[in-house]
């Protein structure tokens, strides 16, 4: 039982996050609805803000925000944008890897749980991440929810997550949904089929570098460029005067999504020569709009893209979602209606969507939605494939990327691609798996690699190798490569828990945090963050033989089902999902190849077919 005074339920605790950019929420289901978690001064969104004060006290939220002008070299904001990178940031003369500060914001808000969950430990979380996050993001994004105390179910994208909101309570027609998600620091577009509570999402596009911040810094451009004309001094070269002018920013900002004009004036922006330089002008809404229409654009032509690979013209979305806070734009809103023929739909809090779609998901994990008959499906963001070489006039040519999973495919999803060796005698190869677009390998992302041996020597050409790819819900992807001629196998596992660093440096990590949070200890220790670092690639995959191959496939396949039953406790389908189960474990007994495959092939039909299920 939860120590719910308003609605106690018997459901195992969790919650939805949105980690924003700017801002950060907390909602869980309350009688059959998603509601927003406030902190004990009613407030329901944190600012993404960290604080680390003289006394080594760490601040997060509000009083954080106000920092960054009294205290901007002991202030952290939009950490949200290096999510992913390995370089430490540098705070109070401490460093912190993103992923550490990011714990620290989702710890707040963990805080925020006490009166709905009471003492309860273990809070299962499901977390959001922009549509277009890469693995190494959306792995730091996992990261920071353990280290802050959550068992983090899943990792879900931000526009589902808003669609998943809308849906619940308008899952009775058929819809397509057009979801236009502007943040502080990200920009994602899905388009999304709703239909009989099934909650298919077509494609998914966006700019994970595109947000409300880029409009604030070119307001700050354009604030410092009317003093350098009278003062001839460039105010953002001085710490101080830089964050009040990103603050005067934010909130010229959201006054002109009000009114046509804002005045902008700080009477002591800093010292220069002795004098005070001071501000003191006013901007319009129109000059505004001009300073961020590129980007305005760009989105737009995001949104075009979108909509050609779902198939899809303007005219068959019959919903627009906005969403996430720098949609207030009333320029914003006025292109949509354009793009569009139609108003979008504005019923549900931009600000708020998210953490409230999240929440949903969470109580479809939980049991507590299970009555809504609410299914979501989701895409792969990025395409998935291997480093190849390609035919030219001086011989093969190495450096090219060729997908195996393309982007947007539906998830979980098998895939496969046949390939020859290009030397005479070749007996080995390097399979790279990366994750991009792009066809130049080097400018895609790396996720593992391994060899595979044992290729019997021939001609050019003559030998073949499958590589198969198996992407989960989870967010695990296994790649295979097999000799077609042998049969003999090897994978890589791409982990989708907390494998990226070891569990060693999770601890430290966790443990710099914990006392970090108590208030009674330095993160000084240069050596403890080089561990933290410094991960090996073993660490982040695992590669296995010929019949650990087989047994890792038909584990993961099982892992799959499973999710997919705890997704649906009252799945029509839930048989069906057993007998699988059984059929799978007795494979497992048996240890025969043969037995092994069968299943194999016989769970991912199933679960590649499970989308269009009555589940």
């Amino acid at each position: 039982m939860l120590n719910d005074p308003l609605d106690p339920v018997s459901f195992r605790p969790i919650v939805g996050i949105d980690l924003g950019t700017t801002n950060s929420a907390v909602a869980y289901i309350r009688e059959g609805k998603p509601h927003v978690i406030a902190a004990e001064n009613g407030q329901t969104l944190l600012p993404s803000v960290v604080l680390i004060d003289p006394n080594q006290q760490v601040i997060v939220g509000q009083d954080a925000r106000d920092g960054l002008i009294a205290m901007p070299e002991r202030t952290i904001a939009a950490v949200k944008r290096l999510m992913g990178q390995e370089d430490p940031i540098t705070l109070a003369e401490q460093q912190f890897l993103p992923e550490e500060i990011s714990a620290l914001i989702l710890k707040e808000l963990r805080s925020w749980l006490k009166p709905v969950f009471g003492d309860e430990e273990s809070i299962e979380a499901v977390i959001t991440v922009p549509a277009y996050f890469n693995d190494a993001q959306r792995r730091a994004t996992k990261q920071a929810g353990e280290l802050a105390g959550f068992v983090v179910e899943r990792i879900i994208n931000e526009p589902t997550a808003a669609a998943l909101a809308y849906g619940l309570d308008h899952s009775e027609t058929a819809r397509n949904i057009l979801v236009y998600d502007l943040g502080g620091g990200t920009f994602d577009v899905s388009v999304v089929t709703l239909d009989s509570g099934v909650l298919e999402v077509r494609a998914s596009n966006g700019n994970r570098r595109l947000g409300g911040e880029d409009f604030d810094w070119r307001l700050v451009d354009w604030m410092a460029e009317q003093i350098m004309a009278e003062e001839h001094v460039d105010p953002r070269e001085d710490l101080r005067a830089r964050a009040i002018l990103k603050d005067l920013a934010e909130k010229v900002k959201w006054t002109l999504s009000d009114h046509s004009q804002a005045v902008v004036e700080s009477p002591v922006l800093m010292v220069h020569d002795g004098h005070p330089v001071m501000l003191d002008t006013h901007i319009r809404r129109q000059q505004f709009v001009s300073m961020i229409q590129p980007w305005l654009d760009e989105t737009f032509t995001l949104v075009e893209d979108v909509l050609r690979q779902a198939n899809l013209s303007a005219d068959a979305i019959d919903d627009v979602l906005l969403v996430g806070g720098s949609t207030r734009i009333p320029r914003v809103r006025d292109m949509a209606a354009d793009y569009f023929g139609h108003p979008a739909r504005v019923e549900v809090d931009p600000d708020l969507a998210v953490a409230l779609g999240a929440a949903v998901q969470a109580g479809i994990k939980s049991g507590a939605l299970s009555h809504a008959g609410l299914v979501a499906t989701d895409v792969a963001p990025f395409s998935m494939g291997i480093a190849t070489a390609r035919p030219s006039w001086r011989g093969w040519q190495p450096g090219y990327f060729e997908p195996i999973i393309v982007r947007n495919t539906a998830i979980p999803c098998t895939r496969s691609k046949t390939f020859t060796t290009v030397d005479d005698g070749q007996d080995t190869i390097e399979v790279e798996v990366f994750q991009g677009e792009d066809e130049r390998v080097s400018r895609n992302y790396p996720l593992g690699s391994f060899r595979l041996t044992g290729i019997p020597k021939a001609p050019a050409g003559m030998e073949k190798v499958d590589v198969t790819f198996r992407y989960n819900l989870n967010g695990i992807l296994e790649a295979t490569a097999r000799i077609t001629s042998t049969r003999f196998a090897k994978s890589l596992v791409v982990q989708d828990g907390l494998e990226r660093r070891s569990q060693e440096a999770l601890e430290q990590s966790r443990r710099r945090l914990e006392a970090l949070w108590a208030g009674d200890a330095s993160l000084d220790e240069a050596s403890d963050l080089d561990t933290v670092i410094n991960v090996s690639a073993q660490d982040v995959s695992t590669v296995v033989d010929e019949k650990e191959d087989l047994v890792g496939e038909i584990k993961a396949m099982m892992a799959d089902l499973q999710s997919l039953m705890a997704d649906h406790p009252a799945s029509k389908q839930r048989k069906a999902i057993q007998d699988l189960l059984v059929r799978a474990a007795a494979a497992l007994a048996t240890n025969d190849d043969e037995a092994l495959q069968a299943v194999i092939d016989q769970g991912t039909d199933f679960l590649l077919e499970a989308g269009s299920f009555d589940l």
